[in-house]
């Protein structure tokens, strides 16, 4: 239990700082090259561990270890000399998304060294067990049966790639092909559906792994890099997918906070370096987004404020109403957490999944 415990808070707080790091490093970097004077860069929230100043800058390790922040001079003020808030407006807006933009270039590197490391896959052939009723599986011709062999030109290693393919696809024709038995290889078009009729999924197929077999894998350096870019770009389209189905399928989107995530990096971080990197780079990747929502207290709450400007050619809102409402936005957030995180101590204590 020691040892679990161990390893949960270890791995989930070496993930968080690394994190947090790259996206605060991404506004200190900025914020230098565009000469705005950086008054401390903090990992963690206070109280203050320890500090050293070089320079003009404060740099400080807190007790909090739940996130970080870059304190720039000004950054509602224009009057002070060397504020952020006296820039001009593409690098304000450079500076404050360029936390978003390393959360995102960090899980390429992520991806890359879990693609590189020896790792399991399962290898099986993916057989059609049922085909439901009307469904767009059945009016492709996709029958009981039929192995998939590759989907949009993909090959298909296992289940889990079918699955991660048609939610990629959602409302798009895609290509299947089929092993038809004796009748050969066949392919179909199939458009997944946004809102399928429950127990039937986005094609209305259920599939079974034929022949398992567990397989170690890695990759050389040049084909990594590619492949990852690839898959961060997928990863944001399985988001935006995931947004579009709350909205039709009016369903509402499920939360976790620092503590179910903890739970879940802890039982990850068991199977091995490559899943838990694969873990850390989907989080920062999500960290990029959450931070770019339009909300107060966020960073894109902040870009609000300054496209608010460009398209109030140049009329600021007062810095001091600008404060107040980041100020409500910070408190709405941190009630926000609290809350979500009673749900994962009540989920822990009942014995549920850790994830909604």
């Amino acid at each position: 239990m020691l040892e679990t415990v161990a390893l949960t808070t270890i791995s989930f707080l070496g993930m968080l700082v690394v994190l947090v790091f790259a996206h605060e490093f991404g506004h200190f970097i900025t914020a230098k090259l565009a000469h705005v004077k950086v008054e401390e860069f903090g990992i963690g929230f206070p109280p203050r561990l320890l500090s050293f100043k070089r320079g003009e800058t404060t740099y400080s390790l807190n007790a909090i270890p739940l996130g970080g922040f870059t304190k720039m001079l000004g950054e509602e003020d224009p009057t002070l000399p060397g504020s952020l808030a006296s820039k001009s407006i593409p690098i304000r807006l450079l500076v404050l998304s360029a936390g978003s933009l390393m959360n995102i270039l960090l899980p390429i590197l992520l991806f890359s060294i879990s693609f590189m490391i020896p790792h399991n896959v399962t290898l099986e052939k993916v057989q059609v067990q049922e085909v439901a009723l009307a469904s767009p599986a059945q009016i492709a011709g996709i029958e009981s049966g039929d192995t998939i062999l590759a989907i949009n030109d993909r090959t298909i290693k296992n289940r889990a790639d079918v699955g991660y393919l048609v939610q990629l696809n959602l409302g798009r024709e895609m290509k299947i092909l089929l092993q038809k038995g004796e009748l050969g290889q066949h392919e179909v078009s199939v458009m997944p559906r946004w809102n399928p009729p429950e127990g039937q999924g986005a094609i209305g197929i259920t599939i079974m792994g034929v022949d398992s077999t567990l397989v170690r894998e890695s990759y050389p350096i040049w084909k990594t890099i590619p492949s990852s870019i690839t898959h961060c770009w997928e990863i944001l389209i399985l988001f935006r997918n995931e947004v579009i189905g709350w909205f039709v399928r009016g369903t509402a989107p499920q939360l976790a906070g620092p503590i179910g995530i903890a739970g879940l990096t802890g039982e990850v971080a068991k199977a091995g370096l490559s899943p838990f990197l694969k873990l850390a780079a989907l989080i920062s990747i999500n960290l990029a987004i959450i931070n770019l929502f339009p909300f107060p207290g966020l960073d894109g709450g902040r870009l609000i404020f300054v496209v608010l400007e460009w398209i109030r050619r140049g009329k600021r809102i007062s810095p001091k109403r600008e404060g107040l409402v980041h100020l409500i936005g910070l408190i709405v957030l941190i009630l926000l957490i609290v809350v979500v995180s009673y749900y994962d101590i009540t989920r822990i204590i009942q014995g549920e999944n850790l994830l909604p």
